[in-house]
């Protein structure tokens, strides 16, 4: 069984404005809400493609009750632990001509909430695959993803890690399965500036000699490199396409890259697999689908 993550999901309110002006009574063109948070993402797209997973997490009050509700819609099954202090937060996503950003800051864990996720992540198995995506809540420990890590270091569980700077590099000595930074944030570990694939796979092969098995970086417009454990370095342009919405496309790669696995355990059909469920979804409104993912594959290799 594959499970996901997300600390910290979202209720995700996307409002366009045609010329939005501050200090007065704006009116929208177009609203929706969409559940959110990066293993949330993960989840609905390995759905899309068909792969049975799981997605954990914490959900509070009305909208967390909403986030529920739109996952089940979707064909996800979840398993979220019920937080009562607060309430699922609600990012608010605003697209004008600017776009603006309100994002909430969700409920307040305690360590009794904590623990109870914790125990559900004991009841994993070899075999199983584990995502690990998102920032971490200003209530929890920063810690939280090295303490799961080393709490499930004596079974054979595939775990991804999608996080930044010190929650990412703090768990390398526990040997995840998959890292997936972007180039920016790359950069951002190392204090430089990425300005090619040469610069990605230098500093990625020093992520790999830290620990990870496998380094997935993705660069935007300018494609995707996988430094693999198999000791191959695999690149890739962008597909050719229109970007419509960036939001989840770094979440669909690691979908992809895993179903991608799972289907043939060979890391170059992966990581074909992830750059194209990636670019499908930056290409659409929504995240990816396994139609278009497909059709990318054909067009793209």
């Amino acid at each position: 069984m594959i499970y996901t993550v997300t600390f910290n999901p979202s209720l995700d309110y996307i409002v366009d404005v045609k010329d939005f002006k501050v200090g007065i009574v704006n009116r929208s063109a177009g609203e929706k809400i969409l559940p959110g948070g990066k293993g949330i993402n993960v989840s609905i797209v390995l759905g899309n493609l068909g792969f049975e997973n799981i997605a954990l997490g914490f959900r509070a009050g009305f909208t967390g009750d909403t986030l529920i509700k739109l996952l089940d819609d979707k064909g996800v099954k979840t398993d979220l632990v019920n937080v009562s202090d607060g309430m699922t937060r609600i990012n608010v996503k605003l697209r004008s001509n600017e776009e603006s950003e309100i994002n909430g800051q969700g409920p307040h864990i305690t360590d009794e909430k904590v623990e109870e996720l914790y125990k559900k992540l004991d009841t994993m198995s070899d075999k199983d695959i584990l995502v690990l995506a998102g920032s971490i809540p200003d209530t929890m420990s920063k810690s939280a993803y090295l303490d799961i890590m080393e709490r499930l270091k004596d079974k054979d569980i595939k775990i991804v890690v999608d996080a930044t700077n010190n929650l990412l590099m703090n768990v390398l000595p526990l040997k995840p399965f998959l890292i997936k930074p972007n180039n920016h944030e790359l950069g951002e570990i190392f204090k430089v500036e990425i300005k090619s694939k040469d610069d990605v796979i230098k500093y990625g092969k020093i992520l790999q000699d830290k620990g990870a098995r496998n380094v997935l970086v993705s660069m935007a417009g300018d494609g995707a490199v996988l430094i693999a454990a198999d000791g191959k370095i695999y690149q890739s342009k962008a597909p050719e396409g229109k970007v419509k919405n960036s939001v989840g496309a770094g979440d669909s790669m690691v979908a992809g890259f895993i179903a991608g696995y799972i289907e043939n355990e060979d890391y170059e059909k992966a990581f074909k697999m992830g750059v194209c469920t990636g670019s499908a979804s930056a290409f659409s409104e929504n995240l990816a689908t396994k139609e278009e993912v497909y059709e990318l594959l054909k067009k793209s290799f």
